[in-house]
């Protein structure tokens, strides 16, 4: 580490005779410090995991429990960013800023959308200590508006202690063409899915390159990987291998799967032996009562799942392959968990489309997806399973992800650590929060917390070190409280006791029905003791508004999602640089990331690009934005000019010139005129001379793709069947301008892509 003048140690004087340098020696965690890997997994249920109860084949994450620990009594935070947030600095979700998905903004501290300075990662405190340091994987932490190639890059990886990062910065990807980072400039992918590529495989393959560089060249310094995986949150994807292995094997339905993965929880110890299934949540239909087409569809989705969570678990055995052959594993800290519980987006018969609920009022049909079903799986299809599978991943609990019911909070917790865990195979029970892992890694490498970092004051630690678990079985908690809150659903557990509250938007918070349970003696949550003793309910209650006080939870925000955007884009759209009404783009063939798209949505506007072709056979793409799953796309194919709009794989809007386009220097224009609300007529022009018109309506959905933006080019997965990807222009393009009637971040698909909003 070097210093300025004012920390130097030696003395100065005027000449070198008479002065004494001194070397600043650089920084070395302590002998014996272990490395930590957090292997983090996405919308994975409680019971998921073959040694949770599943009989999904996990062989290597097994393998990791019968080397070490496993928790049952472990909760996150119900969701994405705010269980991330929470973990990586210690505090809670609501401290950090983070109380909801990185991409909304409350206008309070508490909901930023972003990691706030003052509760500093444990990367950056790993990295103080002289670690290194790598992120792997999914980070969801900054707005949109920070995801651009020009940042800010402040709450990027790399702006938050890692010192490399490979994956994506969004709540979800596609996992056979996703939005790519390195550091901090989007990159392609290493080969497509024709050739084999999974991002699951390539991500693992990111983080054995660093660790095999970071053995090869410093071999005595210890690392620490956050290895955040995009499975198995949707689009359920994965090869089809895996998927069959599973064929016939959830024909038995949701019903009986529960049944069975009780009984085996039971056996492994992992519940109590007197533990009995939590009811149907409301929005699940019983088994028997699905007609025989429906069974055949969502027991196909299910199959697809647990594929995708098998093929997860086979790269993570090859990650701890390495971790072994590199002989590091048995002085590595590896936390393996889920960020929340199963989640429920995909509504009672499942979706192909997953985002076909929001943005296509053509609603999939049953017999719209049973056409697809040998699509599921694939990058044709952006799928995710029903409810009904959704609760069985929660087996025995109630609720799901966005619930603070012990379904969207109590997650799998996995601890191996052979150095210092000489227990093998073993259940704990003490009630833990992942605020929790931070103070545990801290105690261990025996870092300390910085009360100050890069001239911040910093919150204290809110988190509880667990440690004290590994080698004391029947320890009691030394945690005495824990709240919760997520969308104004509340929960806090006291001394075993847990108040938990369901809120119904847009109602007054004095109308929810709190419920009241013993969680000691009762772990499905199906005991509601809140008539027997409203004593002990009315002081939860009071109990949970006073840590709401102390730790930011306040104020609480019953409105609607819809209610809330309006006044987020009412207020922080207007102190965000506005977009212009046109944005010009010089590089072709060029990707951008989603939040660099031109807003089109339901807008009058224009594309104008200026090009150069040698010949009559130079085509390609001018513009584009999204893949087959919905989008749009500006492009020349012999020798004529195409608008087409992919409406969510639904509905093709096209308008063609109606004559070719000449040679040389020429310029080329789609414009859109807004006719009525969702409609309008699309018009192509050559040289400013009309050359093409047609109607395209669902205006509201053009431009919400979650797909990348391009010039010159469509690479990945092309948005129309008119081309194969990339189609990248043959000739020049000069630049291309959009004139828009208006910008705005489109926040609200950010949101979808984490969560099922009703």
């Amino acid at each position: 580490m070097s210093y300025g003048k004012e920390n130097f140690k030696g003395i100065i004087n005027e000449t070198v005779e008479e002065s004494i340098p001194h070397w600043s020696e650089p920084i070395k965690p302590h002998k014996n410090a272990p490395n930590v890997v957090v292997i983090l997994l996405d919308d994975l249920g409680f019971s998921q995991l073959g040694c949770y109860g599943s009989d999904i084949s996990t062989p290597n994450i097994d393998r990791l429990a019968e080397g070490g620990l496993r928790y049952n009594d472990f909760h996150t935070s119900a969701m994405c960013s705010p269980t991330r947030a929470s973990l990586l600095t210690g505090r809670t979700p609501h401290q950090t800023g983070m109380s909801f998905v990185a991409a909304f903004d409350s206008g309070f501290p508490n909901c930023r959308g972003k990691v706030r300075k003052d509760t500093a990662m444990i990367s950056e405190m790993l990295l103080e200590a002289g670690y290194n340091t790598y992120a792997v994987g999914k980070w969801h932490l900054i707005p949109g508006r920070e995801m651009t190639n020009v940042g800010p890059f402040d709450g990027w990886p790399l702006g938050r202690g890692f010192e490399r990062y490979y994956g994506f910065l969004t709540g979800a990807t596609n996992q056979y063409y996703p939005d790519l980072v390195e550091d901090n400039h989007r990159v392609s992918q290493p080969k497509s899915p024709k050739k084999g590529y999974h991002l699951t495989e390539d991500l693992t393959d990111k983080a054995i390159e660093y660790i095999r560089t970071q053995k090869t060249e410093a071999p005595d310094r210890p690392f620490f990987c956050y290895l955040s995986y995009a499975a198995p949150h949707a689009p359920h994807q994965a090869p089809k291998e895996f998927i069959d292995r599973y064929k016939g094997k959830y024909d038995k339905g949701w019903d009986k799967t529960r049944e069975e993965w009780l009984e085996r929880q039971k056996q492994l110890g992992i519940i109590p032996s007197d533990t009995v299934l939590s009811p149907h949540n409301p929005d699940v239909k019983p088994w028997d009562e699905l007609s025989d087409d429906a069974k055949r569809l969502t027991a196909r989705m299910q199959e697809v799942f647990a594929g995708f969570l098998e093929h997860t678990d086979y790269h993570i055995g090859r990650f701890i392959d390495v971790l072994e052959e590199l002989g590091q594993l048995d002085n590595t800290l590896i936390m393996l968990l889920s960020d929340n519980g199963a989640c429920n987006m995909g509504g009672q018969e499942g979706v192909v489309n997953s985002w076909s609920d929001k943005f296509n009022p053509i609603e999939e049909t049953l017999d719209s997806k049973l056409s697809r079903i040998g699509d599921l799986g694939s990058e044709k299809a952006n799928s995710h399973y029903p409810t009904g599978w959704a609760q069985a991943g929660n087996t025995p609990l109630k609720m799901y992800k966005a619930f603070t019911h012990a379904g969207g909070i109590r997650c799998p917790l996995i601890i191996h650590y052979p150095d210092k865990i000489k227990s093998k195979g073993e259940i704990r029970q003490q009630f833990h929060h992942v605020s929790d892992i931070t103070p545990t890694i801290l105690e261990l490498t025996d870092v300390q917390a910085p009360t100050t970092y890069k001239g911040v004051q910093q919150k204290p630690i809110y988190g509880t070190s667990f440690v004290y678990t590994f080698d004391q079985p029947n320890a009691s908690t030394r945690k005495e409280v824990q709240h919760f809150e997520i969308s104004s659903n509340r929960a806090i557990w006291y001394k075993g006791w847990k108040a938990v509250a369901y809120h119904k938007p847009n109602t007054p918070f004095e109308e929810d029905v709190w419920e009241l349970y013993y969680t000691e003696s009762d772990f499905s949550e199906t005991n509601n003791l809140a008539r027997v003793n409203p004593k002990k309910l009315k002081e939860l209650i009071s109990l949970w508004w006073i840590e709401a006080e102390k730790y930011d939870v306040l104020p609480i925000d019953g409105r609607s999602l819809d209610q809330r955007m309006a006044v987020m884009n009412e207020n922080v759209n207007k102190l965000v640089e506005e977009g212009p009404t046109y944005k010009v783009f010089h590089m072709a063939p060029a990707s951008f990331g989603n939040k660099v798209a031109p807003d089109v949505r339901n807008k009058s506007f224009q594309i104008q690009a200026e090009i150069v072709r040698k010949s009559y056979k130079e085509d390609g793409v001018i513009t584009a934005h999204g893949d087959e799953s919905g989008g749009y796309s500006l492009y020349i194919k012999d020798n004529k000019l195409y608008f087409h709009y992919n409406f969510a794989n639904t509905i093709q809007y096209i308008v063609e010139s109606e004559s070719g386009l000449p040679t040389g220097f020429i310029n080329v224009r789609f414009l859109l005129e807004k006719t009525e609300e969702n409609i309008g007529i699309g018009k192509l022009f050559l040289n400013n001379e009309q050359v093409g018109e047609g109607v395209i309506e669902n205006l509201y959905a053009l431009g919400s793709a979650l797909g990348l933006f391009y010039v010159g080019e469509n690479i990945r997965a092309a948005v129309t069947k008119a081309y194969n990807s990339p189609f990248t222009f043959k000739g020049e393009i000069k630049k291309v301008i959009y004139t828009l009637g208006g910008h705005s971040e489109d926040v609200e698909t950010t949101i979808l892509e984490e969560l099922r909003v009703e």
